[in-house]
């Protein structure tokens, strides 16, 4: 079969063998695969992925010397199984997976190991169990955006998010737009989206951003002055505890501290906004601890490839929550795949072009270099 190949920084489409199943294994037609901001990370420099990886117990993430097929964000059809299978559903019938996949008691990533190919290929293997049908009706193009949507669904849940809470979007890439189309989903009334490019910020908006900035001009703190709820200052957030306190005593007979628990466990009292970072650039994390208000839960979704830094005694001073989200659970991704099927997400906005495997290359060197692009997904059988 036909199939692009990571090696040493390059991508070249070659013919590879058709992978047969093992045990418990699906193999999959892939239908669409989408491009994924991480795998153009790891095209050009994958070994500070790889050392963490190997750090927190995954020893075979690619690394620049190895011979890869990337694509973890795909939909196919039923091809053939391997033994030990259930076989759950006919060939041809339209499935998407985790892109996990068990070899023995191995498990390991689709698309980011030598020994787990992914789906920038004709075919590819999954574990029957981390298998999911697609709803009857539902486009290959929005099936295959399951895996990216599930990332923003697990980030958004992260955060903690109210309806009636402000939630501030830092970066407006495929993640991000994610991440709004699933705060807008979740039901949160104020969404602020914030990117230097035009293009992006034009998405955001169709997304369903509610406020969209421009960072070179505006800064997206600016636009949260007037939720009173917000505390910039920590003169506010300790007059507020005196003038609760004050008030508390004034009503006779009853134990001010009491009531004040009581209100806190309601929500009253002050909270500062849910953040989503999702850029994944140095510094950014330290600006947003240093702007955001009191009291913010601050979400990292973007994937920063660099050490990084920020002041602890600013984070520490204004109380922010730092909480980092990585992928979702099997729960999640499911969740993720049926509110594509039944329209209360509309991803369609991500998708900004398809090409065959002949057009990845050129679509990794676009989408790194280009700001008018989201998600661009791959037809492995279109023709060249």
């Amino acid at each position: 079969m036909r199939a692009v190949i990571l090696h040493d920084g390059r991508l070249t489409v070659g013919e590879v063998p058709l992978p047969e199943p093992g045990h418990g294994q699906i193999r999959l037609r892939v239908t669409r695969t989408g491009i994924c901001g991480s795998d153009l990370h790891v095209r050009l420099d994958a070994e500070p992925s790889a050392d963490v990886a190997a750090e927190v117990g995954y020893p075979d993430f690619v690394r620049r010397s190895h011979h890869v097929v990337m694509g973890h964000e795909f939909t196919g059809t039923v091809d053939a199984y391997g033994p030990g299978c259930r076989r759950r559903w006919k060939p041809g019938r339209a499935v998407v997976s985790l892109p996990l996949i068990r070899h023995g008691d191995d498990i390991h990533m689709t698309g980011m190991s030598e020994h787990a190919p992914g789906g920038y290929a004709e075919h590819l293997l999954v574990s029957e169990a981390a298998t999911m049908p697609v709803p009857d009706g539902l486009d290959p193009d929005l099936a295959a955006l399951t895996e990216p949507l599930a990332v923003a669904y697990h980030a958004v849940r992260r955060g903690d998010v109210a309806k009636d809470d402000t939630a501030v979007v830092i970066g407006c890439g495929p993640i991000g737009l994610a991440v709004i189309l699933m705060l807008k989903a979740a039901g949160v009334r104020r969404v602020v989206a914030s990117d230097f490019s035009g293009p992006r910020r034009e998405l955001a908006r169709t997304c369903g951003a509610d406020v969209v900035v421009d960072p070179a001009v505006q800064s997206p703190w600016e636009v949260l002055g007037d939720d009173e709820r917000l505390v910039t200052k920590a003169t506010a957030l300790y007059g507020a505890g005196i003038a609760a306190m004050d008030a508390l005593q004034r009503i006779p007979g009853v134990p001010w501290w009491t009531v004040m628990r009581a209100g806190q466990r309601f929500g009253a009292g002050p909270r500062g906004a849910a953040v989503f970072e999702c850029v994944g650039v140095p510094g950014v994390i330290e600006d947003i601890v240093t702007h955001a208000p009191f009291r913010s839960r601050v979400v990292v979704v973007g994937v920063c490839m660099r050490p990084d830094t920020f002041r602890p005694t600013m984070a520490s001073n204004k109380e922010v929550d730092l909480r980092f989200s990585f992928c979702y659970d099997p729960a999640e991704f499911r969740g993720t795949l049926h509110m594509v099927a039944r329209r209360r997400i509309d991803p369609r906005p991500l998708i900004t072009g398809v090409v065959g495997l002949d057009g990845v290359a050129d679509a990794f060197d676009q989408l790194a270099k280009a700001d008018s692009h989201a998600k661009i997904l791959v037809d492995p059988h279109a023709k060249p």
